[in-house]
């Protein structure tokens, strides 16, 4: 195996590791609340913390960062580099804390006009507090998230690996010992109760937040770091990071926005719909991550690299590569997933019937745009190597638009469904039209060659082997055993049509 596969393996394990934590701090805080007003207001109450960590160091500045402090580390050597990080840290470190006070001030009108405007009263009311509380995390990840960045472009992944682990200790501790009102056994142990109800929740997020800091310090420690008290507005590392950034910020907050939107319209549906659609996100984002974002995070700094040296022949093979690995893995996935979760859902969450039918419905929504979101992974990606940060900015905007219009559409008649099969849909759109934009930039085009129609035929030969397992235990697939099957059989009848791109991810 190549290096890259053997990093991606290795954050594929530790991603898997922090969807499965996820995953069950999701089931105790869906368990103590239930599809409840509560739940969707904590759920709610993300919205604009998450788009500050989003637009500054989470996505905004860690994707123009990184190419740039590769280039500076390639070029100039590890001190300049960590110059540069700490000049970018402390800007980030400044804007959010402003922001955050901005927002805190501003909390009451924004849930009762943009956020969440269906929600009662009771409602908004803890929306407003659980908001205010989540900016104090935020600000502690507009420095952990470019640690991360840092660190990723040193080519290390571990400590980064790591955080999410922590971030999720942090609030499975919240969600176990803080927020329940009542003491419990769990494995032999007495567990207290501090009854701080939904507001333990963000206690542990706060929590989660720290640990995901601490955790990769040692990582600085080992790359030798030395923070520079310093803004360096007139540097042109600096400039040239914040001419990225610009239009990065604008992309991502379009991105938010399609959450905001999202919410916006679930709220305006029957009591769980918003919580429906969180974790519905949530199931489409455990193989989207392993498998998509694995492979970007791993990429990112090879392509910045790959740029600084104008190797463009290897940078345009190196794309296509991951691309037609994506298309030919993520079909069969989806196909199968969309066909096995109901087993799942139902012994997971334990939802009355119904509930669990909006849950599985809108999963399935989110999973037919799961091929669209991983080649985004990727394409983005690429721009953000060659500092192109236009195109991104430009699809963004035109996805937001067809969020809107197509949700306005599909919600009253479809739900909170309608509402996951336009998110589908309009990524998927972006992620075409974004590789067609790359494909005019580059010297060759990337072409998917034999990829699309082997990852197709993956697809369906999964897929009716998963509806023959179906069908012989009685139209439904008989509890767990029988879902863990028919994911077993239908990778099983996979594996053979896109061995080929199996072998290339190997050697990625």
């Amino acid at each position: 195996m190549s290096r890259l596969s053997r990093t991606s393996l290795m954050l594929a394990f530790f991603l898997m590791a922090d969807k499965g934590l996820g995953i069950v701090r999701q089931l105790i805080i869906a368990r103590q609340f239930g599809f409840s007003q509560t739940l969707d207001a904590f759920n709610v109450a993300n919205n604009i913390p998450d788009l500050l960590f989003a637009l500054i160091s989470g996505g905004a500045l860690a994707m123009a960062f990184i190419p740039v402090l590769t280039e500076v580390l390639t070029k100039n050597g590890r001190s300049e580099s960590w110059v540069l990080f700490s000049r970018i840290a402390n800007l980030a470190f400044v804007i959010t804390g402003v922001l955050a006070v901005v927002v805190a001030l501003l909390a009451d009108p924004l849930v009762r006009s943009a956020v969440a405007p269906g929600f009662s009263e009771a409602q908004k009311q803890t929306t407003i507090t659980l908001m205010r509380l989540n900016l104090i995390a935020t600000l502690i990840f507009s420095i952990s998230g470019l640690v991360m960045a840092g660190l990723q472009a040193n080519k290390h992944f571990f400590f980064p690996a790591l955080a999410p682990l922590l971030y999720n200790v942090g609030q499975i501790f919240g969600a176990t010992i803080l927020a329940p009102t009542e003491g419990y056994v769990l494995l032999g142990i007495h567990l207290p109760a501090f009854g701080l109800g939904v507001n333990g929740l963000v206690y542990g997020v706060i929590l989660g937040a720290v640990l995901h800091l601490a955790i990769q310090i040692p990582g600085l420690v080992r790359y030798q770091f030395r923070w520079a008290p310093q803004f360096g507005l007139v540097n042109a590392q600096v400039r040239k990071v914040l001419t990225i950034m610009g239009p990065r910020l604008v992309t991502m907050l379009f991105v938010q926005l399609t959450f905001i939107v999202r919410d916006y319209l679930a709220s305006q549906l029957p009591t769980g719909s918003v919580s429906a659609l969180t974790y519905g996100w949530m199931v489409m984002q455990v193989p989207e991550t392993v498998i998509g974002t694995v492979i970007g995070i791993v990429l990112l700094p090879t392509l910045s690299e790959l740029v600084a040296k104008e190797d463009w022949v290897e940078l345009k093979a190196t794309i296509e590569r991951a691309v037609r690995v994506l298309v030919a893995l993520t079909i069969p996935v989806a196909v199968i997933l969309m066909l096995t979760l109901r087993p799942l859902l139902a012994l997971a969450f334990k939802l009355d019937p119904a509930q669990t039918d909006l849950l599985l419905w809108s999963s399935r929504g989110f999973l037919v745009g799961l091929t669209g979101q991983c080649i985004m992974e990727i394409v983005i990606r690429s721009f953000y190597a060659r500092q192109d940060a236009v195109p991104p900015l430009i699809t963004a905007g035109i996805n937001l638009g067809i969020y809107f219009g197509l949700g306005s559409l599909l919600y009253r008649p479809l739900g909170a469904p309608g509402i996951a099969l336009t998110d589908a849909l309009a990524f998927t759109s972006q992620a075409l039209l974004l590789l067609f934009l790359l494909n005019r930039r580059l010297s060759s085009r990337v072409t998917l060659g034999g990829s699309l129609p082997r990852g197709l035929a993956a697809g369906v030969a999964a897929g009716i082997v998963v509806v023959i397992i179906i069908t012989l235990s009685g139209d439904k697939l008989a509890g767990l055993l029988g879902s863990v099957a028919g994911m077993a059989l239908g990778a099983a009848a996979a594996v053979p049509i896109v061995w080929r791109e199996l072998r290339v991810l190997a050697r990625l």
